[in-house]
């Protein structure tokens, strides 16, 4: 028989002898959803946060740097601690100079990732169903390849079956949503539009946070192939991000490695990780 120490308490966390308060942790784990199945995960993403954090001010103070908060927006401040955090990082995390020439590779490689929005007319007929309800999306799912096979027998009847079954406002019109542009709608939905034929209706019900949708594609366009030069500004951005973040990464290894940190692992943590309660 085991018997279970309750009386237990997590390592207590410190950062050069600096205690993080168990109580400080409780209230920034509220910052950390947990993933189901994974307890403790937001206590233990709490902790690492407010030691990050505790190293960042020890370090930004030992390099004497005094707080020069800037205005994030109208009227909200930084607290002089996100001040001297950010100071710090602009004076210690420097990533290397994003070089053009393999932005150039990756674009040449394969232009048609790189286009404009598409366009679509399209019509659907939905049989709602809230994500959660197990029962109801699995008779929503039946309904609709009901009625999937009566439009299989005749696709005339699309308008006259979204009138009397759809959940939809669009019923009004026979289901047409009119014209739609990518990023109008649900991924799975637009997923579904991009690989149909036009003049077609999908080939099963196509599931969404919504429920389950019968389509019909009556036309596309699709989007043109974007030059590089307009598409350079966001590869630079995206390649940018990806090199401050590892950039930052061997950052807080160097900085774990001459800190003496208790109750927290830092190993492959990047700064950016550090959160502030509000």
């Amino acid at each position: 028989m085991i018997i279970l120490d309750r009386t237990a308490r997590p390592e207590p966390v410190t950062v050069n002898g600096v205690t993080i308060a168990p109580e400080a942790i409780a209230a920034e784990a509220q910052n950390h959803p947990a993933p189901k199945g994974q307890p403790g995960f937001a206590w233990r993403a709490a902790a690492r946060a407010l030691a990050l954090r505790e190293t960042f001010l020890q370090e930004a103070r030992a390099h004497g740097i005094a707080p020069e908060p800037i205005e994030l927006e109208e009227g909200k401040w930084e607290t002089e601690e996100e001040a001297l955090i950010r100071q710090l990082f602009e004076r210690t995390i420097a990533p290397a100079p994003v070089d053009e020439a393999p932005l150039r590779a990756l674009y040449d490689a394969a232009p048609d990732r790189f286009r404009g929005p598409s366009l679509f007319e399209a019509a659907h007929i939905l049989f709602a169903a809230a994500p959660a309800d197990a029962a109801g999306r699995a008779s929503a799912r039946q309904q609709a390849e009901a009625v999937l096979a009566n439009l299989q027998r005749d696709p005339r009847r699309f308008a006259e079956l979204a009138g009397e079954f759809s959940a939809c406002s669009s019923r009004a019109n026979g289901g047409m949503l009119g014209q739609l542009a990518s990023g109008d709608t649900v991924p799975e939905f637009e997923a579904a539009l991009c690989s149909m034929e036009e003049q077609s209706i999908s080939d099963a019900p196509v599931e969404s946070r919504y429920g389950f949708h019968l389509i019909r594609l009556d036309a596309r366009v699709r989007g043109e192939v974007l030059p590089f030069t307009t598409v350079l500004p966001h590869l630079r951005q995206a390649q940018e991000k990806a090199d401050w973040v590892r950039a930052s990464r061997a950052y807080v290894e160097e900085l774990a490695a001459r800190y003496q940190v208790a109750g927290v692992d830092f190993a492959g943590h990047p700064a950016g990780e550090v959160k502030f309660s509000t």
